[in-house]
């Protein structure tokens, strides 16, 4: 099992930040290992909404879909993934924090096809990436650049 939370604060108000990390639209541009998203079902984002995503992980490509399993505007968004080697959950969270706000982004999983010894040389690396994509994220919405 993997479960790797990281959280940040980004100075701008949380319905704008939840606004831009919840658009899948926007995912490719903040997240790193990221390359395409494609949507299954008819925008807007709502519960039971499915996204073709494409990513770059240890070198290889993963091609899995997501489904929105709870989606709070402003709060909350949690979406899974029961294909490919890395069957996974996500869940955003945003709150207020000074001036600004606190999102955490956390990523639970159980690989298939890696030993538990695999797992626990994930978690760092997934530490890592996450930390860089919510570095990201933080730039974006406070300069207005990537």
């Amino acid at each position: 099992m993997v479960d790797v939370q990281t959280e940040i604060h980004i100075r701008a108000p949380r319905p704008e930040v939840a606004a831009y990390a919840s658009n899948p639209d926007n995912t490719p541009l903040w997240y790193q290992n990221i390359g395409s998203v494609r949507w299954l079902t008819e925008p807007p984002l709502r519960v039971g909404s499915t996204l073709a995503f494409s990513a770059r992980f240890l070198g290889r490509t993963l091609d899995y879909s997501y489904e929105f399993v709870e989606f709070v505007p402003s709060e909350k968004l949690v979406m899974r993934t029961s294909q490919g080697p890395f069957p996974m959950q996500t869940t955003y969270t945003w709150s207020d924090a000074g001036d600004g706000t606190r999102m955490t982004l956390r990523n639970t999983g159980e690989p298939k096809g890696f030993s538990a010894v695999a797992s626990i040389f994930m978690a760092p690396m997934m530490r890592r990436a996450m930390g860089k994509d919510l570095a990201t994220l933080k730039k974006i919405l406070e300069t207005g650049t990537p």
